[in-house]
């Protein structure tokens, strides 16, 4: 399966999808590198798929 992030706004509005990765590591490492540019763009959390089948989310952005 491909591993990829879901962006929404807060109240849980899609603002995108992150490009397709090959590991559940490799997305990880991705949101933590992207995030604050994330950000920038509006996104307020994401959600991590694995093809079609969420693995966890909404994960917030913002710090606490």
């Amino acid at each position: 399966m491909s591993w990829t992030w879901l962006l929404e706004t807060a109240d849980g509005q899609e603002k995108g999808r992150s490009d397709a990765f090959d590991s559940r590591g490799d997305a990880e490492t991705w949101i933590g590198e992207t995030f604050a540019e994330l950000l920038d763009q509006g996104v307020d959390q994401a959600r991590l798929l694995d093809g079609d089948t969420e693995v966890y989310g909404p994960m917030s952005l913002h710090g606490e």
